[in-house]
């Protein structure tokens, strides 16, 4: 029987998709897909490849976190002795020898309980927002607070934890992490070749959204669990806040002012310079740490959009839809 599998979960996904499997595919472990709602054919794809595929219901809203807790249960029924599942996006591929290398690190240590490696952005040069994409994937080696999408997990440690909480449409993964890490499980990035993404980032909208969707998750992040030690939420909103209040208020002041609140703006450019420096300092080439400075301080207006969204939600009681980049221009209110 084999003693682990892996969970590829996607919406949409059908140029990427039979890559993503054909990547992951092991004679000596299970492989489903699981899909929500695609309407690109993505299904009959994973069939005609020969993987077992579970179709999420769709009188249930559609979250990757719900569907990498139902691909692990579908393993978990057909191989109840499984000790390890590695969930990867559709949009990813593994790299070669990842799967045996991270449950090598998990066997290792029975106290490690989800190990991670470096994931790259399959074409950095492609564009801006690309590159941007893999500067942020790129994350310290060692012992961590949180892990991606894409990771290896001991199954003992996911079920104790209670899984990923399948109503988060974003940040489901240092959700998961804090839990694990309060039950004693520790979390590890390697410095491995785990997989590569594939964002296909090419329009400023599809950064605004992802980043919406980055806010998103810190205002949801902050309304479960404050300034837990574990994550910086509340730090997070706080300064996503602070720089939006002092642009809005700069422009607002502006004319009574005579034009001498947009004074105010130069600390923008200042704290650029003191991340793109921070970041050059940590081994980026000076040109993206300089772009890297800049998503970071740009991206506050479209992250206090993403903790607007989650608040107003919340205040009318609704369902959070999906905040998708790669498969649709438009995203519901």
């Amino acid at each position: 029987m084999p003693r682990w599998a892996v969970v590829a979960v996607g919406r949409n996904e059908s140029k990427r998709l039979a890559r993503c499997l054909e990547a992951a595919r092991r004679d000596d472990g299970l492989l489903v897909y699981v899909d929500s709602g695609s309407t690109d054919g993505s299904p009959s794809i994973a069939r005609g490849l020969g993987v077992p595929v579970v179709e999420l219901d769709p009188k249930l809203p559609f979250t990757a976190a719900r569907a990498r807790n139902e691909g692990l249960e579908w393993a978990l029924a057909r191989c109840p002795e499984l000790a390890f599942v590695q969930f990867v996006d559709a949009d990813c591929e593994l790299a070669a020898g990842w799967l045996e290398r991270a449950m090598s690190e998990l066997q290792a240590e029975a106290t490690l309980g989800a190990v991670g490696g470096r994931l790259r952005e399959a074409a950095p040069e492609a564009s801006v927002y690309n590159l941007l994409v893999d500067l942020e994937w790129d994350t310290p080696v060692g012992d961590t607070g949180a892990c991606l999408g894409t990771v290896m997990m001991r199954v003992e440690a996911f079920r104790e934890a209670g899984g990923f909480d399948p109503r988060l449409i974003a940040g489901e993964e240092p959700d998961l992490c804090i839990r694990l890490r309060r039950q004693g499980w520790k979390i590890r990035r390697l410095a491995d070749e785990m997989s590569t993404h594939d964002a296909r980032m090419t329009r400023l909208w599809q950064w605004w959204q992802r980043t919406v969707r980055a806010g998103h998750a810190y205002a949801e992040g902050r309304s479960r669990y404050g300034d837990a030690p574990e994550r910086h939420w509340r730090k997070e909103c706080r300064s996503i806040w602070c720089w939006t209040a002092l642009a809005t208020a700069a422009l607002a002041l502006a004319w009574p002012s005579g034009g001498w609140s947009l004074l105010l703006l130069a600390a923008f450019p200042l704290q650029i310079l003191r991340i793109a420096r921070r970041r050059k300092q940590s081994g980026t080439p000076a040109r993206a740490a300089l772009l890297y400075g800049v998503s970071c301080m740009l991206g506050k207006f479209p992250q206090a959009v993403g903790q607007m969204r989650f608040h107003l939600r919340r205040a009318r009681g609704g369902t959070p839809a999906l905040i998708e980049y790669q498969n649709q221009r438009k995203v519901s209110p």
